[in-house]
């Protein structure tokens, strides 16, 4: 058994923190809707129109392949995140954009 301590939480316990929920539970839709709207940093309400003209669009999927790291470059991803794998595409991503920029576009070829 792992020696980590297991702490659970329920929601009877109550919340944390300095949020008064008592007064956001209290608000009207027209209220947060205003209070919303007065924030620049908020995003736009999202209306009908909206929704109507949304689709969905998939992610592209990952390519499974086997890779050959230095211990201590993969340790420091695995300190930085659970998603470390997501983290190091993340960072490979933005380096290839990155000299894709800087050069014409050198795409490799399918080799189906």
């Amino acid at each position: 058994m792992s020696a980590k301590r297991i702490v659970k939480y329920s929601a009877s316990r109550g919340r944390r923190g300095k949020t008064d929920w008592a007064a956001i539970g209290a608000r009207s839709d027209r209220a947060i809707e205003r209070a919303v709207k007065s924030d620049p940093d908020a995003a736009p309400i999202l209306d009908e129109s909206w929704f109507k003209r949304a689709s969905v669009v998939m992610p592209e999927s990952k390519v499974p392949i086997s890779l050959r790291i230095d211990r201590y470059v993969v340790e420091w991803f695995k300190a930085n995140g659970v998603r470390y794998q997501s983290l190091m595409n993340a960072v490979l991503r933005a380096y290839v954009e990155a000299h894709n920029k800087r050069k014409p576009s050198r795409r490799i070829a399918s080799q189906d």
